[in-house]
């Protein structure tokens, strides 16, 4: 008993050292900083949140409190915030975990603190209803909080940070769940905020646990050519340094390589094999100005003496230098051509504008004095973008998300007005976005706009430098197609909240009309009838035809008097419509034949899932967006009717499912043994040659056994692209076929693509 006591005690010992450990190096790395030294209520802040921690472990086996100071550790050296914030890192989870109130904190450590703590707190229950997110509820709460303060924000991605670097030891559903969540919000946020650090450090640790094979393919090919990149890197930046030294600079240059998740993106999107990514370095000059005043000046003098040595990219200036991006970052990026035939992109920027890139608007507080920034406008704007999208709140969790994303992975243009104020705007935004940027009103009773003059409609997208002016009329009223051409979240979200509110009035209006009319048939509305309307008009539900009533669109007369009059009984169930998979709606007995009855065994979400070439067949949906085949990395889905959906992980449905319903989410595993034909699309490209397709259709059909079902090739000025349709077992057949097709001389690139 005394040994094993003894053992316990040596255990608690090693622990408390581990911990004093830990928060001494948060101290130390605290005092490093040029913040005011307030160790003292940060000392208080570590010992109380240690004490209601105590005897917790995270799931991993280690004391839970050394996760606060980690968060608070993040917060301090890589956001640069000072005591205030670190004190609400490390109190981040005691009113969530412990029976400890926000009252308790605000009375012990003051009101800011308690009221960033309760900004971190998760909520129960929500404004979205039962079946709503859990993850959009918190998110919008963040969100409210953070326009108050926006330290809020900068400390969640903070926390998000460290559990994404310690998810290993979750389960591999909660992995997908905290992955997917990652990249859909809190990369897009972090980037938006200016933390490009961070932002690139969540993507590759979420892409990392999502896609973990392909993952260690590109690092091992980074690490392949690594030798190669510092060879270009040096003869490259050889000549450059001359030059600086010669105008008597001080300066470091540094080489950038794309981040991991980068490089897979660009290879989705292009389509192309590693080997084809062009842009893998970079080249970083960050340099002291001879003086403050001559910051800007500097940037231009580097660029001029550079581009003497290497010619420039015509189209490929970029100055956020004059122009900063809405998130205060700052450079100067050039592409100039290399000795070896490459285009090489170098960005210029001064130490200042290095912090800022690198810790965001946290690091424009070093800069100044008193502790606020005058470049903090940008911020501001966005922040009372997103008060206005949370007045409004959208009726759907995942609207919600998508709503507030369209803002945050937003590029700058720059247009003017009519009187030559400039104004930001994010890439892609239209008239309309312009008309609602300006005012609700203007938005509202737009009807056109002049850009540089010239009358535009008012989906014309803006380019920068664009001078506009907006075109209204009073008698203007907001129109549904409205939503289709406006790109900003602020004018997507006025638009929507106008049709609501009409459409609600004209319900009113339907509902009443509908009611007289019926009174005068002598006729109850019932559920019945209210299918055989809705059929005759062709609406997809009820509130719709009440609309469309109170609108005008449908005037009441003797089809509908016919179609009441209808004495058989109908099953008002068959016409339901029901939309699955993304994006097809098929009628119930349809769909009854299509998919597989609700499970009847309850599955557990923290097992991973089997799939098996039987279960596939009779008990799972492969889902229609993403078109999954055996060897894909794929995740469940648990739909509202208990069937189980399988999506590509990288899917964009996946991705919003994975963040706003992560709970429903099942990590699976391929058990396939190749007794499924699956139809695949590869698309391949090249130089037209005479028996081209002969070769290709004898790859295909004679070397590898595969049967063909549909193949379209086309030819244009000596280049063919071609789609070919066949059916496969798995992934491995896939990469067979593309290999071998790519052996075949003329055939440039070939490429597996959706439908």
């Amino acid at each position: 008993m005394e040994d094993s006591l003894s053992q316990k005690d040596i255990k608690e010992k090693s622990e408390e050292e581990m911990i004093e450990q830990a928060f001494q190096g948060l101290l130390n790395d605290y005092l490093a900083t040029k913040h005011r030294k307030r160790v003292e209520i940060i000392t208080k802040a570590f010992n109380f949140a240690n004490q209601a921690h105590k005897g917790v472990k995270r799931r991993s086996g280690e004391p839970y409190i050394l996760h606060p100071i980690a968060v608070a550790k993040i917060v301090c050296n890589e956001i640069g915030l000072g005591s205030t914030s670190i004190c609400a890192a490390l109190l981040h989870d005691v009113v969530e975990d412990t029976d400890y109130t926000v009252e308790d904190i605000d009375n012990i450590f003051g009101p800011k603190i308690a009221q960033i703590v309760d900004g971190l707190t998760k909520i129960a229950g929500g404004i979205f209803g039962d079946h709503a997110s859990a993850q959009a509820e918190n998110f919008k709460k963040l969100l409210l909080t953070m326009s108050d303060d926006i330290r809020v924000i900068l400390i969640k991605i903070a926390d998000r940070l460290h559990n994404m670097r310690t998810l290993g030891s979750m389960l591999p559903n909660k992995q997908f769940k905290i992955a997917g969540e990652t990249l859909y919000i809190y990369a897009p946020l972090a980037n938006r905020l200016g933390l490009n650090k961070i932002k690139t450090e969540l993507e590759n640790l979420s892409f990392r646990y999502e896609h973990p094979e392909e993952y260690r393919e590109i690092e091992e090919k980074l690490q392949e050519t690594a030798v190669e990149r510092d060879k270009v890197f040096k003869e490259f930046t050889t000549p450059i340094q001359e030059q600086l030294d010669k105008m008597g600079l001080k300066y470091r240059i540094m080489a950038r390589v794309k981040s991991i998740y980068s490089i897979w993106n660009k290879m989705q999107t292009k389509h192309v094999p590693f080997e084809e990514i062009y842009d893998l370095l970079a080249v970083r000059i960050i340099f002291e100005p001879r003086n403050p005043d001559e910051e800007l000046n500097d940037c231009f003098d580097i660029y001029v003496s550079i581009s003497k040595i290497y010619k420039p990219h015509p189209d490929r200036l970029r100055d956020w230098v004059s122009h900063p991006k809405a998130n205060g970052y700052q450079a100067l990026h050039v592409t100039l051509m290399g000795n070896n035939g490459q285009w090489i992109e170098v960005q210029i920027r001064s130490e200042r504008m290095d912090d800022v890139a690198e810790q965001g608007f946290a690091a424009h507080w070093k800069y100044k004095e008193g502790g606020g920034s005058e470049d903090e406008g940008e911020l501001e704007k966005w922040l009372k973008t997103i008060k206005e999208i949370l007045d409004d709140p959208q009726p759907d969790a995942i609207d919600f998300l998508d709503t507030i994303k369209l803002n945050l992975f937003a590029s700058e243009i720059f247009v003017f007005t009519p009187k030559g104020e400039l104004k930001t705007m994010p890439q892609n935004s239209t008239a309309l976005d312009f008309a609602f940027s300006l005012h609700t009103d203007i938005g509202s009773h737009c009807i056109g706009a002049k850009v540089n003059h010239k009358l535009v409609p008012l989906s014309h997208k803006l380019q920068s430098g664009d001078q506009v002016e907006i075109l209204t009329s009073k008698s203007q009223r907001v129109q549904p197609q409205w939503e289709v051409f406006a790109t900003t979240a602020k004018a997507r979200a006025k638009i929507a909240a106008i049709l609501r509110k009409e459409q609600r009035s004209n319900q009113k209006k339907g509902e009443k009309l509908l009611n007289e009319f019926l009174k005068n048939e002598d006729t109850r509305l019932e559920d019945i009838i209210m299918e055989k309307l809705c059929k005759l008009h062709n609406m997809r539900n009820f509130e719709e035809f009440l609309a469309s009533i109170g609108s005008g669109k449908i005037l009441l007369g003797d089809a509908d008097r016919n179609t009441i009059k209808e004495k058989q009984g109908t099953n008002w169930k068959k016409y339901l419509t029901f939309s699955f998979g993304g994006n097809k709606e098929v009628k119930v007995p349809e769909m009854e034949k299509l998919l597989p009855a609700p499970l009847t065994e309850k599955i557990n979400p923290k097992q991973v899932l089997k799939l098996t070439d039987e279960d596939i067949q009779k008990k799972y949906i492969m889902a229609d967006c993403c078109h999954p085949i055996p060897g894909d990395d794929v995740l469940g889905y648990i739909d509202e009717n208990e069937r189980v959906i399988i999506h590509k992980r990288q899917c964009p449905v996946a991705a919003r499912l994975k963040s706003s319903y992560g709970n429903r989410i099942l990590a699976t595993e391929w058990d396939t043994h190749k007794g499924l034909s699956c139809l695949v699309n590869i698309y391949i490209k090249g130089i037209d040659s005479m028996g081209l397709l002969n070769e290709v259709t004898q790859v295909i059909s004679r070397q590898l056994n595969v049967n063909i079902r549909k193949l379209t090739i086309e030819t244009n000025d000596g280049i063919f692209e071609g789609n070919i349709q066949l059916y496969v077992h798995d992934v491995d057949d896939v990469k067979k076929i593309c290999n071998n097709l790519k052996l075949v001389q003329n055939i440039k690139q070939v490429t597996r693509v959706e439908g």
